[in-house]
């Protein structure tokens, strides 16, 4: 190992297999110290925001970085309470990812900062101590996603990749630097990709077999499958060549241009995963995703 290689702790152990039924494969004791890492990193650099940076614009369309942060803690606690069949963020049951999480900033609206920053650390830590626990007592159950059912440990790396990509709406566009490191970038991915596939697949457009190659921090070999209407994604860390694997992320999840990361993909396997950064584009009301999405999922 040289100087310049990172923590065992902080690079995925291993292969990571995600799929829509039929169980998961990861280890969910890293994927959680994974994301208090990133929490922990994230909060050191709210501490020396000043009045400015938390009213400074974000990648997300009228949020402030106060904005964000709230919308974290938000959700965050929501994370920490759920239980079996939790419907929070199920679309069949009145969920909009583009406009549910901003009704819920009412409840904080007119919070100081250095309150949202203190929020945001104890529901983080709260959150965290709660899905310890769960893993330690060997807890299984299901938490509603907007593509179906899946057990609480993918809820929670759902939660890792919402983290990761709103940590970016707060810092890039102020020119800040993103601190991570390979195993969370790899986590959140692996998530980005699984994601979008399965949202693809509950709009009635799977995306066909197909393998990503991405590079730099976090990269790897994506290989994507879809047989009979379940999708599997096994996600292999390894050094190689492909679009970076921060910016695919980035793209996937609506905030850059899919054509040009994914340009490699064959045309139609790029439209299929491009389904949910269109939709996070598409305002409410003027999207055939939503009715689309509604109609499969309560099928």
């Amino acid at each position: 190992m040289t100087g310049h290689s990172p923590p065992p702790g902080e690079i995925l152990p291993g292969p990571l297999l995600l799929r829509t039924a039929g169980g998961c494969d990861l280890d969910p004791g890293h994927m959680l110290e994974a994301f208090a890492r990133q929490r922990l990193r994230f909060a050191a650099i709210l501490a020396g925001f000043g009045p400015d940076d938390w009213a400074a614009p974000t990648r997300c369309a009228d949020w402030s970085a106060q904005d964000v942060v709230r919308h974290l803690t938000d959700y965050t606690e929501v994370g920490g309470s759920v239980g079996p069949g939790d419907r929070t963020f199920d679309i069949t049951a009145g969920h909009d990812p583009r406009i549910t999480p901003g009704q819920r900033l009412a409840a904080t609206a007119g919070e100081r900062p250095d309150a949202t920053l203190r929020h945001l650390v104890t529901a983080s830590n709260e959150a965290l101590a709660v899905t310890r626990d769960w893993l330690a007592e060997g807890r299984r159950f299901d938490v509603h996603l907007p593509y179906g059912p899946m057990d609480w440990t993918i809820f929670v790396l759902h939660g890792l990749w919402d983290s990761w990509i709103h940590e970016r709406d707060v810092l890039l566009p102020q020119g800040t630097d993103h601190p991570t490191d390979p195993a969370v970038t790899g986590y959140a991915a692996a998530y980005g990709v699984f994601a979008a596939a399965a949202v693809a697949s509950r709009l009635g457009d799977p995306p066909a077999r197909c393998q990503l190659t991405l590079s730099g921090p976090g990269g790897g070999v994506f290989d994507l499958d879809n047989h009979g209407g379940v999708i599997t994604l096994t996600a292999t860390p390894m050094s190689t060549s492909g679009p970076p694997a921060d910016q695919v992320t980035d793209a996937l999840a609506g905030r850059a241009p899919t054509s040009t990361v994914l340009a490699h993909l064959p045309p139609a396997t790029r439209t299929a995963l491009s389904r949910l950064a269109e939709y996070y584009n598409t305002p409410a009301g003027q999207s055939r995703a939503v009715a689309s999405a509604e109609t499969t999922q309560a099928s």
